[in-house]
């Protein structure tokens, strides 16, 4: 069968790759072009454009560049037309793929969705066009099953990507020994950097016989760290080792997103750092319906690790919740038996590329 898959991030392109590998194991003669990346390129598919151009974040970005992502949309929609697929599969990256999945819909496409956007944060109403123009919703989070429930739309629960990812790494890095490294994971733009690393790094200081490892962002300047790392003796800052990192560690200071989830599969206690400027967090407060703000706690539905937000982000109570995270043996045996309940859920009898490969290949063949 021929398939067109889209992918507009890094991490799309990850778990891309890995559906890519697993398509062609249920079906031998798989005809895949895609957008994403070399990791997809690698797996076998045809890449048509790489995620790098692709890549608009925020909304005076996407403004300024307007007229670009017009032309990718209308691009994209002749290439696929020209390709004639079995069925089109979108990765996340839902302002780009929505419009292509209104689009195929009225030209009588199959359209799968793997990894659903996140409506149930903000832009609810994204759920109609969904519902609209969506044949097959694939969610990785098993509490999206019950959120798409409310509103009338089935949906499959596969498991999520980033346990096999995790477990692979840890496979291939067995003798990896666990040493004093507090683990710094301060997010991937600038402004975000900007807001939160500053504490974590003053948190060190209270922490001597520790050593603080900064996990850069890709494409960010080294020298922008190394400009906020002077002054800390026992800090330094690593590109493209964050596994590595979390390997090693023993504890970890993470900003909101992915990462929460990817510290917790790696075993490694850790406290949610997140601020904002002023005026987004409280559009935010407004806008985001959501109880918390790691995905560890959404997906367990309680606090298993602990959330500073905003004012509360300060650098003595990070330093008390480091410290208990430290030397309180009942909290680390606590986080021990929810992130194994966690893995557990988001295992889902298997892994989620195959699981994933497998319910695109029984829709393909049984509508």
């Amino acid at each position: 069968m021929k398939y067109y898959i889209i992918a507009g991030e890094a991490s799309g392109d990850l778990h891309g790759s890995n559906l890519i590998k697993e398509l062609k194991k249920t079906d031998a003669g798989a005809d895949i072009r895609c957008w994403g990346g070399d990791m997809m390129q690698a797996a076998g598919a045809h890449l048509v454009k790489h995620y790098r151009e692709l890549a608009f974040m925020g909304f005076i970005e996407v403004v300024k560049n307007l007229r670009t992502i017009l032309r990718n949309l209308s691009f994209c929609k002749k290439d696929i037309a020209d390709f004639k697929p079995d069925a089109i599969i979108l990765i996340d990256y839902p302002g780009f793929n929505l419009r292509i999945a209104q689009w195929a819909k009225t030209q009588g496409l199959k359209v799968i969705y793997y990894i659903s956007p996140q409506v149930w944060a903000w832009k609810e109403n994204r759920v109609n066009i969904i519902k609209n123009c969506v044949d097959r919703m694939l969610v990785i989070l098993p509490f999206e099953k019950e959120f798409y429930k409310k509103w009338n739309y089935e949906v499959e629960y596969v498991g999520h990507p980033l346990v096999e990812v995790v477990d692979e790494w840890q496979d291939q890095h067995k003798n990896t020994v666990k040493t004093n490294i507090i683990a710094l994971l301060p997010g991937s733009r600038k402004q975000e950097i900007l807001k939160k690393l500053p504490v974590m790094l003053e948190v060190s200081r209270h922490f001597t016989d520790h050593e603080f490892v900064v996990a850069m962002a890709p494409g960010m300047d080294k020298e922008f760290y190394n400009n906020m790392l002077s002054g800390y003796s026992n800090v330094k800052a690593v590109s493209g080792k964050t596994y590595d990192l979390l390997m090693q560690a023993t504890a970890a200071l993470v900003t909101s997103g992915t990462a929460t989830l990817e510290t917790a599969l790696f075993g490694v206690p850790e406290v949610v750092c997140y601020k904002g400027s002023a005026v987004s967090y409280e559009i935010a407060k407004r806008v985001i319906k959501i109880k918390y703000i790691s995905l560890v706690n959404l997906i367990m539905d309680k606090p298993v690790v602990k959330e500073l937000i905003q004012h509360e982000l300060t650098v003595s109570n990070v330093k008390k919740e480091l410290h208990e995270l430290l030397t309180g043996k009942e909290r680390i045996e606590q986080l021990r038996e929810d992130y194994s309940a966690l893995k557990t859920l988001l295992s889902k009898g298997g892994h989620a590329s195959a699981n994933a490969a497998k319910a695109i290949s029984n829709f393909l063949q049984n509508g």
